[in-house]
């Protein structure tokens, strides 16, 4: 990823605005944000090129030398060295305050909400996916849910030293930090070493195998509301994972919404299929469709056509965070004969023929055509 341009590292095009841009950040930095990724080395890199991508392209100055002139054009500039520097940190620490920090809980809380404890060997929030059934997410029900949460080890107090003994790194003399270099970037890193601390473990502890935390089982009830769908978040408050003070963390889920056999839910509205025979079309019929509490009467016009929908106000899902429900869409697929007998076949001759010259559109609209192609061979 070091050799991509700043703008693939923020996945935008050259002439993005600036809306643009930090849309795509936002998105990335979610992505990759440490406390999402605990443990990923790979993941945290990405993480710091990507902030030092929106550094440069979100300041215009340093855009405009970029534009021109690439990396090189920065250094000396304020744009290339100094990790996390620049005139634009103001403008990308609100957005981590309004993304990672400060969430109320409840539904669509934020990740994330304490900086992580330097001594603390695993995030207190930690997020699962779970999936619903279809009718689970229109109504809304209760889950239990098995779950696995961390907790400190007591007898090396979370720090994975036997004893809780620990020693000044000898990766980072004791700074907690590393410069690293990319090509002509320079940033400051945390010590892969001592994760920060300053301090590595001489010994590891028996007890917990130098990981400083063993992990326990639990099971949560939760309340999901009526009207989640595929990618809503919703956070358990105090069911993380557990800290060396006793306090725990929260737990995210992330929804996945199965599919219906009949229903297809876009957003807050329902669309279902409506299989009408032609006959049933023509003539104009009543039918009874199912909606998602019970059933509905669909009264078709004379004459429907293939594909036509049929509008059903309020008879959707309810949004999650208002309670007004969308629309149940009925669409018409017209359904045609495979095969016809004999008396059939005659039936459907006179009345075709019953229509005169209106059984017979195509000639009239191409009269025209095959007189304009004869001329264009006199």
């Amino acid at each position: 990823m070091t050799e991509m341009c700043y703008y693939e590292v923020l996945e935008v095009t050259k002439t993005c605005s600036s809306a643009e841009l930090k849309k795509s950040y936002r998105k990335l930095a979610m992505k990759y944000h440490p406390d999402r990724n605990p443990d990923d080395k790979e993941a945290e890199e990405t993480f710091k090129i990507v902030n030092e991508a929106y550094q440069v392209l979100s300041d215009e100055k340093k855009r405009n030398i970029y534009d021109r002139y690439g990396k090189a054009g920065l250094e000396g500039q304020g744009g290339m060295g100094g990790g996390f520097g620049g005139g634009n940190m103001d403008d990308v620490m609100d957005m981590f305050n309004s993304m990672f920090g400060g969430a109320g809980g409840g539904f669509g809380g934020g990740f994330g909400r304490t900086r992580r404890d330097p001594s603390q060997k695993y995030a207190l929030d930690f997020e699962i996916e779970l999936s619903l059934a279809f009718h689970e997410a229109v109504f809304g029900c209760e889950k239990k849910i098995d779950i696995t949460y961390k907790t400190a080890c007591n007898d090396c107090k979370g720090t994975g030293a036997k004893d809780a003994k620990l020693e000044t790194c000898d990766y980072c003399q004791g700074q907690g930090q590393v410069l690293m270099r990319q090509g002509p970037m320079q940033f400051a890193q945390t010590c892969p070493k001592c994760q920060g601390q300053g301090k590595s473990v001489a010994e590891n502890c028996h007890s917990c195998h130098g990981k400083g935390y063993h992990e326990e089982e639990d099971v949560v009830t939760v309340n999901i509301p009526a009207g989640v769908d595929t990618g809503n978040r919703l956070r358990a408050q105090g069911y993380g994972n557990e800290a060396k003070g006793g306090n725990r963390g929260d737990l995210y889920l992330t929804f996945h919404v199965e599919e219906d056999e009949n229903f297809i839910r876009n957003g807050k509205d329902i669309y279902v299929e409506v299989p009408v025979f032609f006959t049933q079309a023509i003539l104009g019929e009543t039918l009874s469709i199912p909606a998602l509490e019970g059933e509905l009467d669909l009264e078709l016009k004379q004459s429907t056509k293939d594909k036509e929908q049929y509008v059903f106000e309020g008879e959707g899902v309810a949004d999650v965070h208002g309670g007004r429900k969308g629309r149940l869409v009925a669409q018409i697929r017209m359904i045609l004969p495979k095969k016809i007998n004999e008396e059939q076949r005659e039936l459907l001759e006179k009345l075709q023929e019953s229509y005169g010259v209106e059984s017979s559109p195509h000639k009239s609209t191409f009269d025209s055509a095959f007189s304009r192609v004869k001329s264009w061979f006199n």
